[in-house]
């Protein structure tokens, strides 16, 4: 018997910001309703749904409630509660499922799965004290201490160069556990991202090359120049561990490159992720409409490279004495458009949308979205 879900029937989303928001506009797009659970009333994702369930993601009941409307539920982040991705579970397929989710909320939890699958990730230990902490850098070295849980974007992480360094990145963090991982000198940073049906098809994006300030995502561009060679490995590898997990939907690969050009599996990410925003220009189908195609059990959508293009983030320390950027001098560079994702408050370091470009080539491409950045004032 198909799992079809044809347009017209509901997508429940467990989570509303800016990546559910796209999501929301994809499904829209393609005749489906939309739902969302989110904390906060004026979420992006709700102005594209037909309800908003106003809950926290460790509320049973309210994800209950969302299933209860829908024929597929999905995820837009990963700090659902798995009591309420069970829940969801038991109305409505929840795709990715709870167990794809147990592994890679705990950052500790994920690196050991990565290692117990043969996946290759950088040296590393686990900490659940100072003393632990400080044991870790002395046999790693210099470190990156990284809260085990509630991690993102650049936040829960602290350089240590010592172990005496150990008590006040503890502090920092407010962590239980961590996750020591010895910092390594890259080359450069690149992700993958699978898209795969609950039968086990699965198709692949043009691997992208990210650039990261402050932790944060800075810019991202597909496909990534970098060696042939290297872009087939990192694809193969982010099909080997999106079948190894089973993840039905869209799942991020972030990799690291070494100097050698060795492979390390950096995170997964089970959702949409910024460093493939750019899919809405550069692909044949945007990694929106195939989370959609994807959890709906449709054919997944072709993959190919239309252009080269390119991301930039917009923060919210582009708002300057409470004005708004000016959009009219970035848009002016060719091939470029612009994405707001209708959040009310600009506060620094917030995504509030992000410019893409388009060209002949990614190195193009990249220059061309760093203008229209620059531009913003």
């Amino acid at each position: 018997m198909s799992d079809v879900i044809l347009p017209g029937a509901a997508i429940g989303f467990l989570g509303g910001g800016q990546l559910g928001r796209m999501a929301a506009l994809a499904a829209r797009e393609m005749g489906y309703d939309v739902h969302v659970l989110d904390p906060d009333p004026d979420c992006p994702a709700g102005a594209l749904a037909t309800e908003v369930i106003t809950a926290r993601f460790d509320d049973p009941q309210a994800a209950a409630r969302l299933a209860q409307s829908c024929a597929v539920v999905t995820i837009e982040i990963e700090r659902i509660a798995i009591a309420s991705m069970e829940s969801a579970a038991r109305h409505a397929p929840v795709r990715p499922g709870a167990a794809v989710l147990a592994v890679v909320q705990e950052r500790e939890r994920q690196k050991a799965w990565l290692r117990d699958h043969g996946f290759p990730v950088g040296p590393y230990r686990s900490a659940g004290t100072v003393a632990e902490c400080e044991a870790a850098v002395a046999a790693l070295g210099p470190s990156f201490v990284k809260a085990s849980t509630g991690g993102y974007d650049g936040r829960g992480q602290v350089r240590v160069d010592r172990p005496d360094e150990c008590a006040a990145a503890w502090r920092a963090l407010r962590a239980t556990r961590c996750v020591v991982e010895q910092a390594l000198d890259l080359a450069a940073e690149v992700s993958v991202m699978v898209a795969r049906r609950p039968g086990g098809e699965t198709a692949i994006f043009p691997v992208a090359l990210n650039h990261h300030e402050r932790g944060q995502l800075a810019w991202s561009v597909i496909p990534a120049p970098v060696d042939a060679r290297l872009s087939e490995a990192a694809a193969q590898l982010g099909r080997a561990v999106a079948a190894a997990m089973g993840v039905v939907g869209v799942l991020a690969i972030e990799m690291f490159v070494l100097g050698d050009q060795t492979l390390l599996v950096n995170e997964l990410a089970p959702r949409p992720h910024n460093s493939f925003h750019h899919t809405i220009e550069g692909c044949v189908t945007s990694q929106f409409e195939q989370l959609v195609r994807a959890v709906c059990d449709l054919p997944l959508g072709d993959t190919g490279l239309l252009r080269p293009a390119a991301i930039a983030n917009i923060l919210g320390d582009a708002w300057r004495d409470h004005r708004p950027p000016d959009f009219a001098a970035a848009l002016a560079v060719p091939d470029t458009r612009l994405h707001l994702y209708g959040k009310r408050d600009a506060r620094p370091a917030r995504k509030m949308g992000h410019l893409a470009a388009v060209a002949d080539t990614p190195l193009e491409a990249r220059a061309r979205v760093l203008e229209a950045a620059g531009r913003l004032g």
